[in-house]
């Protein structure tokens, strides 16, 4: 065993700065020589004592004689600290290896592959963990000026993060590294909002978008996809009305969902369906990637698979439908909802970690709905108070984007509960026909507004 800890609490004792453990999070766990350990433990009870001053060596052998001081050693704390934390790594790895935790895992999980390698990742994590080494704290204003600089370069060439303008004017534009929360009341289409126009919206600017839809089997996805597509192309001809035979739409469309949905397209209409499928990707630069709820390899659904579906796919954009669908972290405050606050702290970190701009969709809590004097629903949209299941996704948002839409009017409501660089109660409305590809923010003085009343 290397004398690493021996040096590092000698120097400590010569310089007086009993604070260096503290400054480069070092503890007991790190001596694995007993007598340093011991000398550890005493020096700093001692400091406790005495108002953080270091004992003198002599004192230090007298209570520990076994430990044997090295005066006068040069080395920076940083590389002793480094190497000390090294050798404890070493050890807690040959343990590991040595104790038979393996096998026992083994022969648990022998028959669940994928959860006998997240639970040999946890001890490696655990180990990685404590022999990580901290240089300094932070990032100096005055002294990190070149480092700032770098980044901001970066940036001006496009190289540090991305951005992707949104279909919907009040939202702007997502930026890499950030998670951003959908959210409305069930089936009030936050799917088509965020997993369907979106996702088409960001894949036509070269972004490769992973979707977990874990409500909606692969198929159903797909139909949708390729409606918006389709509609956004111009592929027919389609005139809708509402229930009061009002009309809703007359104009350029896609396919007709439903009909693709129980494959009942006319022949001509499958003809071009077909054509158009061959031409796909002729229309969409990046690419959407679904991992559908009928998926048989679709079993883990935790933040672990998903880093790894991301560093699979390369993903630019991560879409989680539903977020209360993942299989939550483990709840370690001990917290009513405390699992599902965890789950959103750690979504968020793995999105600036992997700088990817997540989408993740929620409900709205149900209250009382009211209609207008014709017996229409009126559209309302939720309150950031009613983000349902936990209010740590309100937390984590970059921006908080409520929705409410009534497809038997044709329309809905988008707008901005939070954001963090400002646009907070803007509210666009939108026309909404998905089953035709048509969800699109409607422009002030097209002739399709005097038909509602907006």
């Amino acid at each position: 065993m290397s004398n690493n800890g021996t040096l590092l609490l000698s120097k400590i004792l010569d310089d007086n700065d009993v604070q260096a453990l503290a400054r480069h999070n070092i503890t007991a766990e790190h001596f694995k020589v007993a007598a340093d350990r011991k000398a550890y433990e005493f020096i700093r009870q001692y400091a406790e004592q005495n108002r953080g001053q270091a004992p003198s060596y002599a004192t230090v052998v007298e209570q520990v004689p076994e430990f044997f001081y090295v005066p006068q050693v040069s080395d920076s704390y940083e590389w002793l600290t480094r190497r000390l934390v090294n050798d404890a790594g070493q050890v807690d790895f040959a343990e590991f290896i040595n104790s038979g935790q393996i096998q026992a895992l083994f022969d648990e999980y022998k028959n669940d592959v994928p959860m006998l390698i997240d639970k040999l990742q946890e001890k490696f994590d655990n180990i990685k963990q404590r022999t990580d080494v901290r240089d300094k704290v932070g990032s100096d204003l005055k002294g990190d000026v070149e480092q700032f600089l770098s980044e901001y370069d970066r940036r001006k060439e496009g190289k540090s993060f991305k951005t992707w303008k949104s279909s919907f004017s009040n939202i702007g534009e997502y930026i890499s590294g950030n998670m951003h929360v959908i959210y409305g009341k069930s089936g009030r289409g936050k799917s088509v909002i965020a997993a369907i126009k979106e996702a088409v919206t960001l894949a036509m600017q070269g972004a490769t978008v992973l979707e977990w839809s874990m409500e909606m089997p692969t198929f159903e996805v797909f139909v949708r996809l390729y409606t918006e597509i389709s509609g956004r192309i111009g592929v027919t001809h389609s005139k809708l009305e509402s229930v009061k035979n009002e009309l809703i739409y007359d104009g350029e469309s896609g396919f007709n969902s439903d009909a693709i949905r129980k494959g009942r397209l006319t022949p001509e209409i499958e003809e071009a369906f077909r054509n158009f499928l061959q031409q796909v990707n002729d229309y969409i630069p990046g690419t959407i990637i679904v991992r559908g709820v009928d998926d048989m390899d679709f079993y883990d659904r935790s933040l672990r698979q998903l880093e790894a579906d991301i560093r699979q796919t390369r993903a630019d954009v991560v879409i989680i439908d539903p977020f209360y669908y993942l299989d939550y972290e483990k709840n370690t405050s001990r917290t009513t909802g405390g699992d599902a606050a965890n789950t959103s702290m750690k979504l968020r970190r793995l999105t600036g970690t992997l700088q990817v701009v997540t989408l993740a969709i929620t409900q709205a809590d149900e209250v009382k709905e009211s209609k207008d004097e014709e017996g229409e629903r009126e559209l309302t949209l939720p309150d950031r108070s009613e983000v349902k299941k936990t209010s740590a996704l309100l937390e984590d948002a970059a921006i908080l984007i409520a929705v409410d839409t009534d497809y038997k009017q044709g329309r809905g409501l988008v707008g901005i509960n939070k954001g963090r660089n400002g646009g907070e109660g803007d509210v666009v409305e939108i026309l909404y026909v998905p089953q035709i590809g048509i969800v699109r923010e409607m422009p002030k003085g097209e002739k399709y507004v005097s038909q509602f009343d907006f």
